[in-house]
C-alpha cells in the first residue's frame, strides 16, 4: 500500500474500515454523479441484462450455462461437461487467474469498479434504493442517529422489504445458474413437499444476498474477497489505476477569492473522501479498499469545474506518469503475462476442439489371465466404460485392431448408450492362437457409432506366446 504524508505530517497506518478499538465503521457515502458514474450505469445496465437473460437461453433443450457441482453437472456454450472434463476446467481457471494478473498488471482493479458482480448490485441496485428510501449520505446519518419513531420506523420496514425482495431475485437467478431455470421453476410451481431441498436452498440463498447488501456490504470486497491482496502483489509504478496527481495538487490549501501563489490545484473539499464507498482518501496513494470505481474521480472533476482548473487532478493514470509526466509503456513482465496467456489459451482452445463425444476406458478385468476357446483360439476378459456426452442415443460397436480378432458382447448384444449417460459393460476379445505372438501384446480397440469411427482406447492382450 503507498502512502504519502498528510500536512500534520502523520502516514496512514490503519485500515479506513476499522476504528482505533477494532470495531467496524459503517459507510454512508455520498451519492455520485458524473461522466464515469454514467458510463458504470450503462456498463450495469448491460451486465444486468446479460445477467438475467442467460438462464432462460437454451441449445438443443439444454441451458446456455449450467454448473451444478452437486451432481457434477456443467453445461457451457449448451456443450456438456463430464467430471472427466475436469483437466479442461483446470486449466481455463489458470488462464482466467493469468489473466486477471496481466489485466490487473496494466489496468488495476478496473474489473472491480466496473462488472464485479458484487459492485454492480451493491453499487447500482440496493445503493440507489437505499437513497431513494433514506436519502443522500447526511439524511441516512441523521436517519441512523434518529429515534426509532414512526418514520424511521417507516423507512427502516419499506427498506428491508424492498432489499428482500430484490435479494430473493437475485439469489434466484444466481441459483439457476446451478441447478437450471426449469428445476427452479418446478420448486416455485410443485407442491412443497416434493422440493423440501430445492426451497432450503432458495431461502438460504436469498437470505445470504439479504445479509450481504443490507449489512455487510464493501466488507465482501475489503475481507472476503482476496483480489484486494492480490493488487498488492501484482500492481507496479506502470499500472494504470485511480490515482492523485499529487504533483499537480500538492500543497493543499483551502479556497479563497484571491490567487495564491505556491499551492496545488487541491483544494482540500474532501469530496473524493464522501463519495467512496470504501470509505478511504484517495490522496494518501493506491490502497487495497480501492476498487477503481471512479467516484473520486467525478467528485474532483465537479469541484475543478466549479473553480475553473483542469479536470483530472484524480484520473486515471500510473505512478509513473504522475511523477514523469509521460504516457504509459509496456514492461517486459507484461510481455512476458501475455505470452503466457497466449499459450495457455491456445491449449485450452485444442483441448475443446479436440474433445471426443465419447469417453471410453478398456482395463482387462482384474485377476484374470486368459481364457482358451474350444476352438482353440485365446480370449481375454475387458471391463469397459462409456460416457456418452452427446444429446442424442448412440448405438456402439467395438472393433479389436488384432489381426483375425473378434468380439464378444456379454449380456445384451445390442449396445446402445443413452444421451448423456454412462453405461458398464463387459466383453471378451478373442485371437486366433497362431496370431499370438509374445505373451503381452499392445492393443486398440476402435469404438464406431451409425458407420463412423468415434473414438479408440489403447489396452494389453494376454496369451501364450505361439511356437513356431
Amino acid at each position: 500500500m503507498n502512502t504519502i504524508q498528510d500536512e500534520d505530517g502523520s502516514f496512514r497506518d490503519s485500515v479506513a474500515h476499522i476504528d482505533e478499538s477494532g470495531h467496524r465503521v459503517f459507510f454512508y457515502p455520498k451519492k455520485p454523479s458524473g461522466r464515469f458514474y454514467k458510463a458504470r450505469t450503462l456498463v450495469s445496465f448491460a451486465f444486468l441484462v446479460v445477467f438475467f437473460t442467460i438462464p432462460f437461453l437454451k441449445i438443443d433443450g439444454d441451458p446456455l450455462f449450467l454448473f451444478n457441482v452437486v451432481e457434477r453437472k456443467f453445461i457451457i456454450f449448451g456443450v456438456r461437461f463430464w467430471p472427466q472434463d475436469f483437466f479442461i476446467f483446470m486449466i481455463g481457471m489458470i488462464t482466467f487467474i493469468v489473466f486477471i494478473a496481466l489485466f490487473t498488471v496494466v489496468y488495476g482493479r478496473i474489473f472491480c469498479g466496473w462488472v464485479c458482480p458484487q459492485t454492480v448490485f451493491m453499487e447500482m441496485i440496493f445503493r440507489k434504493i437505499e437513497y431513494a428510501i433514506d436519502g443522500d449520505a447526511n439524511y441516512q446519518k441523521a436517519l441512523k442517529k434518529m429515534p426509532w419513531n414512526a418514520e424511521k420506523i417507516r423507512k427502516r420496514v419499506t427498506k428491508w422489504i424492498v432489499f428482500f425482495i430484490v435479494a430473493f431475485v437475485v439469489s434466484n437467478v444466481f441459483l439457476s445458474y446451478i441447478i437450471g431455470m426449469d428445476e427452479l421453476y418446478k420448486i416455485m410451481t410443485e407442491p412443497l413437499s416434493q422440493h423440501v431441498g430445492g426451497l432450503a436452498l432458495m431461502i438460504i440463498f436469498s437470505l445470504v444476498f439479504f445479509f450481504v447488501y443490507l449489512w455487510f456490504r464493501e466488507q465482501a470486497c475489503l475481507v472476503v474477497c482476496p483480489y484486494g491482496r492480490m493488487q498488492g502483489v501484482l500492481l507496479d509504478k506502470h499500472s494504470i489505476v485511480v490515482a492523485y496527481d499529487h504533483v499537480r495538487g500538492e500543497p493543499r490549501h483551502k479556497p479563497t477569492k484571491e490567487e495564491i501563489q505556491g499551492v496545488g490545484d487541491c483544494v482540500d473539499c474532501n469530496e473524493c473522501y464522501r463519495v467512496c464507498p470504501t470509505g478511504i482518501d484517495i490522496r494518501n496513494g493506491t490502497q487495497l479498499e480501492c476498487t477503481n470505481c471512479t467516484a473520486c474521480i467525478d467528485a474532483c472533476d465537479n469541484v475543478m469545474d466549479k473553480i475553473h482548473k483542469p479536470r483530472g487532478l484524480v484520473r486515471y493514470a500510473s505512478e509513473f506518469t504522475i511523477q514523469s509526466g509521460k504516457k504509459l509503456r509496456w514492461t517486459p513482465r507484461m510481455f512476458a503475462y501475455t505470452g503466457v496467456l497466449f499459450v495457455l489459451i491456445g491449449l485450452e482452445s485444442f483441448l475443446l476442439i479436440t474433445r471426443s463425444d465419447l469417453d471410453v476406458a478398456v482395463v482387462r478385468a482384474k485377476g484374470t489371465l486368459f481364457y482358451t476357446e474350444p476352438d482353440g483360439s485365446i480370449s481375454n476378459l475387458y471391463n469397459v466404460k462409456v460416457i456418452n456426452k452427446t444429446k442424442g442415443d448412440m448405438p456402439l460397436q467395438f472393433i479389436a485392431q488384432a489381426e483375425g480378432s473378434t468380439i464378444r458382447l456379454i449380456g445384451n448384444q445390442d449396445l446402445v448408450v443413452k444421451k448423456d449417460s454412462l453405461i458398464d459393460t463387459q466383453f471378451f476379445v478373442i485371437v486366433p492362437a497362431n496370431n499370438i505372438l509374445q505373451q503381452k501384446t499392445k492393443m486398440k480397440v476402435e469404438v464406431w457409432s451409425n458407420g463412423k469411427k468415434i473414438t479408440e482406447a489403447k489396452t494389453t492382450f494376454l496369451g501364450p506366446a505361439h511356437k513356431n
